[in-house]
């Protein structure tokens, strides 16, 4: 099997370089399979030429019914569990940003127009200015780990199912050919 940029690939975490044996003698390139319909694959409408100069057809159920990848990918866009995976995440993401530069925002205008406040002290040399910074930090990773366990729990299943659901349809448009 060869990669995109032409050169073969080898068994070994996929290096372009032979792997030795343990004894010290060269392995040979070894073809491996990878079962992931998203790789290597060529997007729509990149096909290679016919010969012709024209782009080769998908494939013949492709073209007794008129139907493409395109059509595939917009019935998924339209279906109710793709709907649904996007307002799973427009609803943490739209108050999530709000909250976040709401709190970004405050810290910049109060840092400019109330510099006493600001450099008030708190515990030692320690004062507003360097906790409200900190705490800038702070609740940027918080709200990252809050939105990788929101996918992880809300979103990922749901979204690995209508991949591979729409690969599946695609690999139906060119006769279950891989």
């Amino acid at each position: 099997m060869q990669s995109s940029t032409g050169r073969a690939r080898l068994r070994g975490g996929g290096s372009e370089s032979a792997v030795g044996h343990h004894d010290g003698h060269d392995a040979a390139p070894v073809d491996v399979r990878f079962d992931d319909p998203w790789y290597d694959a060529l997007a729509s409408g990149w096909g290679e030429l016919d010969g012709t100069g024209g782009v080769a057809p998908v494939g013949s159920a492709a073209r007794e019914e008129g139907r493409g990848a395109a059509d595939v990918y917009v019935e998924v866009q339209r279906s109710a569990a793709f709907q649904e995976v996007r307002r799973r995440y427009r609803r943490f993401v739209i108050p999530g940003v709000a909250v976040f530069f709401s709190w970004y925002v405050g810290y910049v205008v109060t840092a400019t127009t109330a510099p006493g406040l600001m450099a008030r002290p708190v515990v030692g040399a320690v004062n507003v200015a360097m906790l409200a910074g900190l705490g800038q930090f702070l609740t940027t990773f918080l709200f990252t780990w809050a939105y990788v366990r929101h996918a992880r729990l809300r979103r990922d299943r749901a979204a690995l199912d209508l991949r591979w659901d729409t690969q599946e349809l695609t690999r139906e448009l060119v006769g279950g050919e891989r």
